[in-house]
């Protein structure tokens, strides 16, 4: 007969976890639902380049559907309402990548509310960080790790498959290249969901980088069909939806709508969807986005009015709007200085957006989770803020298009440089985040450092500091300073990490001078031939020097 699925055999040192993962079973569950939903993914990611098309070749801006206005002006819809656990949102652990297992155990044995269980920003989706992150995912979903809570009493997990822009090399059905998010919602599905629906703990989902109301559309149809075949009742998944793109700003009451039997809200962010502004706008000397460091935040009216929104939008629609992740990094030493200053620092940014509406936000360092808890204590009454309506905001599209005043610094530059090469760097490790003047650095960070010093070769952009033009020959001399920086700082002892540093400042500045911007990093790495290499050791059969045999 036909082999319709082709998976690659187990990394080294991974064979229990394959086969636990990779069974009879959830291989046809995973060939069905790949095949029922392929035409669709490709569909939705050949209409985001027709509609990028669309914009550069009529110089119109985003704005709100004519098509869909029939949803946002009617009143009377509502989505569905969230199951207890989801009630009270107010503190999630942000980029935890399930394969750092000690990290993962840490969170599970927190008090945070929820824990973002993340296989996209925070994660570098290598086959052996898949497996393993799944595998964890499964042992904490059946009680299989002896010093974590029970699933019942653990913080919520909410899973966040890659993206859309994601593929997963690794395994081929109908001899194509699988989507990454069908791949890790499909074995997370299959292995988990009825154990946490029945202990009333999910299954809950984070999405990813959903540019339209028709790939929330898609997702709910993924849910509708992943529920009947696993004998789920409608409406038994949640999702809270990531709006990372400036057109989905536009979009929101939609998305809300074609998901509202599985809606467990939106959230907004700040640096993903900063870089939108560059994805899909930024050849137009208009939208020149100023050195991120100095100039942009969630203050600015751009920003705030997308919050602003979001908020507005979600509560006026019974879901729960979200806020982003605090990146930074608390000192160790509680009694000192730099400590309450870092603390203090997450405190007066956070309650901007407490005061905003939102019902809850992330963190990276599991010491913040207490201190913002006792804030939304100290500033809210009730598990959530969806009372809150904001009947008083009215905001346009000019609010939501209107770039900050400002221009590029060179250490504005220079840092930019450092973030991007360090997280090519990260990636050819296998780690999807690193550290960095004390905090967090993902590839929402990487994309917007990326994107801007892109930006500011094509536009030329003056620096406020000498004067000088922002050229490709600039930034490959200040790569060159930065690089022997981070040499240092890095403390690169052998060889190895010498030419891996030197790899990522080739890869770096290869893509901040493409003549065409790169859509996503990620997309960018997962399809470079150095990446993908940088894992063959994963893939040689171990120590007997024999070439296991794929799953067919």
């Amino acid at each position: 007969s036909l082999v319709l699925t082709f998976l690659e055999p187990s990394p080294p040192g991974l064979e229990a976890e394959y086969r636990a993962i990779f069974t009879s079973d959830s291989l046809v569950f995973l060939q069905e639902l790949v095949s029922t939903f392929d035409g669709e993914v490709d569909k939705i990611l050949r209409l985001r380049i027709s509609r990028k098309t669309q914009l550069d070749l009529s110089g119109d801006l985003p704005g709100f559907c004519i098509d869909t206005a029939s949803v946002r002006n009617d009143p009377t819809w509502r989505v569905r309402p969230v199951p207890q656990r989801l009630q009270r949102r107010h503190v999630d652990v942000g980029d935890l990548a399930p394969c750092d297992t000690e990290r993962f155990l840490q969170a599970l044995n927190s008090p945070a509310q929820g824990l973002q269980v993340d296989f996209d920003d925070g994660n570098c989706p290598t086959y052996p960080n898949q497996i393993k992150g799944i595998h964890n995912v499964y042992r904490a979903v059946h009680n299989q790790f002896p010093n974590a809570p029970q699933i019942s009493q653990a913080p919520v997990l909410m899973l966040r498959p890659r993206a859309w822009n994601m593929v997963e090399h690794n395994m081929m059905v109908q001899g194509k290249e699988t989507p990454g998010p069908l791949f890790d919602f499909g074995l997370l599905m299959f292995h988990c969901a009825k154990v946490l629906f029945h202990s009333q703990s999910g299954p809950f989902f984070y999405l990813s980088k959903v540019e339209s109301y028709l790939e929330a559309r898609l997702w709910n149809n993924i849910f509708l069909w992943t529920e009947q075949k696993l004998g789920l009742p409608v409406g038994s998944i949640k999702a809270t939806v990531l709006i990372e793109n400036v057109l989905s700003a536009f979009e929101m009451e939609e998305i809300l709508y074609e998901l509202r039997d599985h809606s467990a809200g939106l959230n907004c962010g700040i640096w993903d969807y900063s870089a939108s502004f560059v994805n899909k706008l930024g050849h137009r000397e208009a939208f020149l986005l100023p050195d991120r460091s100095k100039y942009v935040n969630m203050q600015k009216l751009f920003l705030r009015s997308y919050m602003d929104l979001l908020v507005q939008t979600c509560h006026r629609r019974g879901a729960l709007a979200t806020g982003g992740m605090a990146a930074l990094l608390l000192p160790g030493d509680r009694d000192s200085a730099p400590y309450r200053e870092a603390l203090a620092s997450v405190t007066r940014l956070k309650l901007l957006e407490i005061k905003a509406g939102v019902d809850g936000f992330m963190v990276y360092d599991l010491g913040l989770i207490e201190p913002m808890q006792n804030l939304f204590q100290l500033h809210t009454r009730h598990d959530n803020q969806m009372h809150q309506l904001r009947d008083d905001l009215t905001v346009s599209p000019g609010d939501l298009l209107s770039m900050p005043v400002g221009g590029v610094t060179l250490d504005g530059l220079k840092y930019n440089i450092a973030v991007g090469i360090q997280f090519i760097d990260a990636w050819l490790t296998g780690k999807g985040h690193f550290f960095y003047r004390g905090q967090v650095e993902d590839s929402a960070t990487a994309e917007i450092s990326r994107s801007q010093v892109w930006q500011w070769i094509r536009h030329r952009t003056e620096l406020e500091d000498d004067g000088r033009a922002v050229t490709r020959r600039l930034v490959t001399e200040l790569t060159r300073d930065v690089t022997r920086e981070l040499r240092e700082a890095l403390r690169c002892r052998t060889v190895r990490e010498e030419q891996r540093l030197t790899t990522a400042t080739t890869m770096f500045l290869e893509v901040v001078s493409k003549r065409d911007f790169p859509e996503f990093i990620t997309t960018y790495l997962n399809q470079d031939h150095t990446f993908l290499s940088s894992q063959d050791s994963g893939h040689e059969g171990g120590s007997t020097g024999k070439m296991p045999r794929p799953k067919l």
